[in-house]
C-alpha cells in the first residue's frame, strides 16, 4: 500500500438557510471563515450553474474535488457490463429465464456468458436484472425487492477478478476528482462458522470468544488479510502504478471496510464479527494499511436483522471493549414506516451510536421516527458522529427522497454529515450525480459542498490527528500550520513535519490544494 499523495515538493511527496446557521455558529465564536478571490469566483460559476439546471450542474461539479467516498459495497459498485464481461471470460453460463450467472455445462437453454454480446435483448434484460435501469415498481416487487435481489444474479465470479473491481472503482473515483475510497468487502469467514457451529451459541460473549479463538478462528486472520492485499496489488498491477505509465487512479487511496452478514444465527454473527475485530487488530499492529473498520450489512428489515438487531449492538459494544482501535461504521436507519412496524423505527440509529460505538452511520433514513428524536441528533452532533447520506440508494430502496430525506435536518442539527454512493453499479450512477443531487434538491450553497467534502476526509478512518485545529469546524488549521494558505505547496516547515506525522491530515491537505487549483480554473 501506498502513502496518502501530496503534490507538495517540500513533502517529497439543508438549505442554504439551514447551512449558514452553521457558518454563523463559527463566525459568532471567533472563527472566521476565509474566502479567497478564486472561491468567490468560483461561487458566482456555481451559482450560474444551479440557476441553469442539472445539466449544468453536472458540469461545474464534474472536476469538483469530492475528497471520500466513504460507503461503498466493492460488490455494488462495479457495472453489470463488467461483471458480464468477467463472466464471458470464466465460462459461466446464463439463464436466461432466472437472468442469472451459473456455472457450465452450458445446455440448452443455457446460454454461455460469451456468446451475450451477439444476443443484444438478453444482454438488455441481463444489464437490467444486474441493477435498477429501466426499473419500474409493480405490485409484488419493489425497488427494495429489486436491489437486494441484483446481488444473488451476479455472483459466481472467481476472486481473480477483485483487483479489476477495484480498479474500476478506483478509476471512477479519480475521473471525478476524487482521493479516497474505503470499499466494504466480505473475506472468507468458512472456518470461523464451521466453529461456530460446533461450539453452539453462548450467550456469555467472553466465553463465546475464548472458545472461538481455542478452535483456531484467528487462523482466517491471514487469508483475509490476503484477501484484499492480493486485490490490491493486482489493481495497482493494472494502473501500473510506480512506473511512468502510472494512470490516474493510483492515486486514488483505497482502505477496506470489513462486512459481517447479520442475516444469519447469532453464533454466525458473532464468529464473524469477532474474525473482523482480530483480523482489523492484526492489520494495525503490523502497520499494514488495509483493513481498517467494521460494518454490518444485509437488509436492515430482515426477520433476523430485526429480532437480533439489539443482540448484535451488543456484541459490538463487547469486541470494542477488547479492540478499542477498531473503527466502526454501522447501517442503521436504512428503514422508513411501512417497511417495517413503526416500532422496528425507533431504537436502531441510537443504539448503533449507543452501544455498537459507532462513529459513522450509514444511511440514517429514519432518524425522525426514533425516540426523542430531537435528543439523539442532539447526541450525534455532540459526539461528532457523522451519517453517510445516500441520497439515490435511499430513493431507490425505500422511496425516499427530497423533503422526506433527512439530510437537510441533520445539517440544522449540525450533524456532520458526507455524500457517498453505496452501491454506484447498481444505482448506475457516481459520486458527482449525488452531488448534483444534493445541490439541486436542497439549493446548497459552494461552501456547502466544500464542507461535505471537508466532513468525508474529517470522519475517513486513516491514522493520524486531523488538519483542523477544532473538529468539524473547518475555519482554522491545526497550530503547526496556522497562518499557511491551506493547501499550498510549500507550507512552512512546522507544517510539512506536521504532516508527514498524520496520513488524515495530509489528505486533508491534498484535498485543500485540489480546492486551490479548482478554484484557480474559474
Amino acid at each position: 500500500m501506498r502513502p496518502i499523495h501530496l503534490c507538495l515538493p517540500s513533502l517529497a511527496l439543508a438549505t442554504t438557510s439551514l447551512f449558514s446557521a452553521v457558518q454563523a455558529s463559527a463566525q459568532s465564536s471567533g472563527q472566521a471563515v476565509s474566502s479567497t478571490a478564486s472561491e468567490a469566483r468560483a461561487t458566482r460559476a456555481y451559482q450560474a450553474a444551479l440557476h441553469q439546471g442539472p445539466e449544468a450542474l453536472q458540469g461545474f461539479l464534474a472536476n469538483f474535488p469530492k475528497g471520500a467516498d466513504l460507503h461503498v459495497h466493492l460488490s455494488g459498485a462495479v457495472y453489470a457490463e463488467s461483471f458480464i464481461r468477467a463472466a464471458g471470460e470464466d465460462g459461466l453460463c446464463v439463464d436466461p429465464a432466472a437472468l442469472k450467472f451459473v456455472k457450465s455445462p452450458c445446455e440448452a437453454p443455457l446460454l454461455l456468458a460469451s456468446e451475450l454480446p451477439h444476443h443484444q435483448e438478453l444482454y438488455d434484460r441481463l444489464v437490467d436484472a444486474f441493477s435498477l435501469r429501466s426499473f419500474v415498481p409493480t405490485a409484488g416487487w419493489s425497488g427494495h425487492d429489486q436491489f437486494f435481489a441484483t446481488f444473488d444474479r451476479f455472483g459466481g465470479l472467481g476472486k481473480k477478478h477483485a483487483g479489476e473491481w477495484v480498479d474500476e472503482v478506483a478509476s471512477r473515483a479519480a475521473a471525478q476528482n476524487q482521493q479516497y475510497l474505503e470499499l466494504m468487502q466480505t473475506p472468507v469467514f468458512t472456518h470461523a462458522v464451521q466453529s461456530a457451529h460446533e461450539i453452539g451459541w453462548n450467550p456469555d460473549f467472553a466465553q463465546m470468544r475464548q472458545a472461538l479463538l481455542d478452535h483456531g478462528l484467528r487462523d482466517e486472520v491471514a487469508a483475509d488479510r490476503e484477501d484484499v492485499s492480493t486485490a490490491e496489488a493486482q489493481r495497482l498491477q493494472i494502473e501500473h502504478c510506480e512506473t511512468p505509465q502510472a494512470a490516474p487512479a493510483c492515486r486514488v487511496e483505497v482502505r477496506y471496510i470489513y462486512q459481517i452478514l447479520r442475516e444469519h444465527p447469532p453464533e454466525w454473527v458473532f464468529a464473524q464479527t469477532l474474525l473482523g475485530f482480530e483480523t482489523i487488530q492484526t492489520s494495525i499492529d503490523a502497520h499494514e494499511p488495509t483493513w481498517v473498520g467494521i460494518n454490518f450489512v444485509q437488509p436492515e428489515d430482515g426477520f433476523i436483522s430485526m429480532r437480533d438487531y439489539t443482540l448484535h449492538m451488543k456484541m459490538v459494544e463487547y469486541l470494542h471493549s477488547v479492540y478499542p482501535q477498531v473503527h466502526i461504521t454501522l447501517h442503521a436507519g436504512e428503514l422508513a414506516l411501512g417497511l417495517v412496524p413503526p416500532e422496528g423505527l425507533r431504537f436502531h440509529i441510537r443504539q448503533a451510536v449507543e452501544l455498537g460505538h459507532a462513529e459513522r452511520i450509514g444511511h440514517g433514513v429514519d432518524v425522525m421516527f426514533e425516540d426523542n428524536a430531537q435528543a439523539l441528533l442532539k447526541e450525534m452532533a455532540q459526539k461528532h458522529v457523522m451519517v453517510e447520506v445516500n441520497l439515490s440508494s435511499n430513493e431507490g430502496i425505500l422511496g425516499v427522497k427530497g423533503i422526506d430525506h433527512p439530510f437537510p435536518l441533520y445539517l440544522d442539527a449540525h450533524v456532520p454529515v458526507a455524500l457517498s454512493t453505496d452501491d454506484e453499479g447498481v444505482s448506475r450512477i457516481d459520486l458527482t450525480h449525488e452531488y448534483v443531487r444534493a445541490a439541486n434538491d436542497y439549493h446548497l450553497s459552494y461552501r456547502q459542498l466544500k464542507d461535505l467534502a471537508r466532513t468525508g476526509m474529517e470522519h475517513n478512518f486513516l491514522p493520524g490527528v486531523s488538519l483542523w485545529a477544532l473538529k468539524d469546524a473547518f475555519t482554522t488549521p491545526a497550530p503547526s500550520c496556522k497562518g499557511q494558505p491551506l493547501g499550498a505547496e510549500r507550507p512552512a516547515s512546522a507544517c510539512v513535519a506536521f504532516l508527514k506525522s498524520s496520513e488524515k491530515a495530509a489528505a486533508q491537505w491534498e484535498l485543500e490544494r485540489r480546492f486551490r487549483a479548482f478554484e484557480a480554473s474559474f
